[in-house]
This record gives structure tokens, C-alpha cells and sequence, in this order.
């Protein structure tokens, strides 16, 4: 269903949407949502999803498709299961990946979040082919997630955003490591404006970073608690390409929320949660996959040249209020 409103100028759902749900999947599950997304070299667009199954427990199973919509072949077994002999930490099950190709590493880094008696905590894997992986474990404790590695190192560091919850807040931050397993250097990013914004609770990142020649642009999940619960939007940033902790441009208001049937009404009402993108080979066109109402994979479309004019335009002197 289509839903036409103002901020469809920038992003526009699929007219097939949902475009994965649990009915699509070759074993029992419950719910299929929060997709990390790459493109192969091939050309296949790979969807890791987080799958719900009918314990309550999370876990990771890939979806490959020609053409990034529809035709999906579905990994006949989770691709990713939680690993709690060797990791406690994924106790509870694995969530919300993140895809990232690192071409110092030649291999994909997922950054994932681990849940176990602890809380949420941001984890690592490293695969070359989605079939084997190694995992690298905790990278950041609890209570952290929303984390995606960028492609390249930073000042000769590999650099990791992600969500800290401090003292009541979610805020974005940046940590840097020399060699994948060590952790230091923690910056802040972004920060929940508080008072009567949109994204006045808690924001985390949603893609990994877009590198345009600008800056990195972020696209961000902000969350606004209101009398009937959260509502999560979607918000976008633009970071300094050799100091990503410096924010150029934040816009002023929310460019894309939940809207059509499949967003409002699920296991989480009104979340829209996008975990992963693909960009065409024109360099502009984003095929931007996310979570509906904890429930289904959704797709829109953008132009990464709109979104940067839409911030010139619309990203003020009130992008900084925190």
C-alpha cells in the first residue's frame, strides 16, 4: 500500500510492501524483521533478517534476491543462530545486524546486537560468504546497540557507531579500535534533543554511514514516548568524512514514520526501523530496507542527492540542540 504524505517527497514505499514476512519462510517462525542488507559482488542483494521464532528468541537468517524486491530464496535453516556454549552473551538470542564490507579485510563485518542475562550489547562477526563466520564476541557491553562499523579506518583506527544507554539517555556514540577486539576512544555523536522533538528520547543509528564526497550521511531512528507508547521515526545527519564525531547538518524534523497498515499495526505498533540499505549502481538511487512494526521487512526508495539538499535547506542552527 502506498501512503501518500509530505515526507514521501524523499522516501517512497514499495507498492508490493511487505516484502518478506514469517509466511515466506521455509521453517516455523514468528515474526521476520530489522534486515541488515549488502550487495554482492555477483549483483544479489543479501537480506540478513532477524527472525523471531515461536520461543521469543531472535536469530539471523539470510535472504537473496536478483533484484533487491522480490524472488527471495530463503536459507532453508538460520544462518546466524545465537551461540550461548561459547558466548554467553547471546543467551537470549542475536538482533538487528548491520552489514558493513571492509575491503582492508576483503571480508562483510555484522555488527549485531547480543542479548543475554546482561542486556543488549554490541557484537562482532566477520564472513566472506554468508555461510561461515567468525564471531569476535562483545565488542562494547551492555546496555549498548544500533551498531554499524564504517568501511574504512578513521586516523588509522576502525571506527564503530553505536547506542549507549547512560543515566535514562540514548544518544549516538563513536569508539575506535586498532584491531577489531579493543575498544576505546568513546566520542558522542548525536544526542536526543529532549523536550517536545520528535526524536526528544532516545536516537541510534539506523543504516551503516553513506559516503557521499560531502560527508557521511546518517540516517537515524529517533523515538518519542507518547500517552500510548513509542512512536519511531526516521531522521537524517550529515558527519565530517575525517571526523565523524563532528555532525555538519542535522535536520530539523523527521523525514519518513509510520504510516501504512503494515507500520501501525504488529507485534510493536508504529516502528518503522530500517537495519540496512543498497545503493544502484548510478551512485544514487538507496534501496533502503526496514523493520515494520516488528513484524515484516518493508523497502523505500531515496536519492542520496535529495537527501543532502533536503538537509541544505532544512538543517538549521537547531540541528546541534541537545
Amino acid at each position: 500500500m502506498t501512503v501518500a504524505r509530505h515526507y514521501d517527497v524523499l522516501l517512497h514505499r514499495h507498492a508490493g510492501n511487505p516484502i518478506l514476512t514469517a509466511a515466506d519462510w521455509p521453517y516455523a517462525v514468528h515474526t521476520v524483521f530489522n534486515a541488515g542488507a549488502t550487495r554482492l559482488a555477483d549483483g544479489t542483494t543479501l537480506l540478513l533478517c532477524r527472525v523471531e521464532d515461536r520461543s521469543g528468541l531472535s536469530h539471523l537468517c539470510a535472504a537473496r534476491s536478483a533484484n533487491g524486491v522480490d524472488g527471495w530464496t530463503i536459507d532453508p535453516e538460520p544462518t546466524l543462530p545465537p551461540d550461548p556454549e561459547h558466548h554467553p552473551e547471546e543467551l537470549w538470542g542475536i538482533e538487528d545486524p548491520r552489514i558493513t564490507f571492509v575491503e582492508e579485510l576483503g571480508r562483510y563485518a555484522i555488527a549485531y546486537t547480543a542479548f543475554g542475562k546482561g542486556g543488549p550489547g554490541v557484537a562482532l562477526a566477520l564472513t566472506e560468504d554468508f555461510r561461515s563466520f567468525e564471531r569476535l564476541g562483545l565488542a562494547l557491553q551492555p546496555e549498548d546497540k544500533d551498531a554499524a562499523l564504517l568501511p574504512r579506518r578513521v586516523d588509522g583506527n576502525f571506527a564503530l557507531l553505536h547506542r549507549p544507554m547512560t543515566h535514562g539517555r540514548g544518544d549516538i556514540w563513536l569508539s575506535f579500535s586498532p584491531d577489531l577486539r579493543n575498544w576505546g576512544g568513546h566520542r558522542p555523536v548525536l544526542q536526543a534533543r529532549r523536550g517536545g522533538w520528535w526524536d526528544a528520547n532516545k536516537v541510534g543509528l539506523s543504516p551503516p554511514l553513506i559516503e557521499t564526497s560531502r560527508g557521511w550521511l546518517m540516517l537515524y531512528h529517533g523515538v518519542r514516548q507518547t500517552a500510548s507508547g513509542s512512536i519511531y521515526r526516521l531522521g537524517v545527519a550529515l558527519l565530517d568524512l575525517e571526523r565523524p564525531d563532528r555532525c555538519l547538518l542535522r535536520g530539523d524534523s523527521w523525514i519518513f514514520g509510520p504510516e501504512a497498515p503494515y507500520e501501525r499495526e504488529g507485534d510493536v505498533a508504529n516502528v518503522a526501523f530500517p537495519c540496512g540499505y543498497t545503493l544502484a549502481p548510478d551512485g544514487d538511487t538507496l534501496h533502503l530496507y526496514y523493520g515494520a512494526a516488528d513484524t515484516s521487512v518493508a523497502l523505500a526508495t531515496a536519492s542520496v542527492r535529495q537527501l543532502l539538499g533536503w538537509l541544505d535547506a532544512h538543517g538549521g542552527h537547531r540541528a546541534d540542540a541537545g
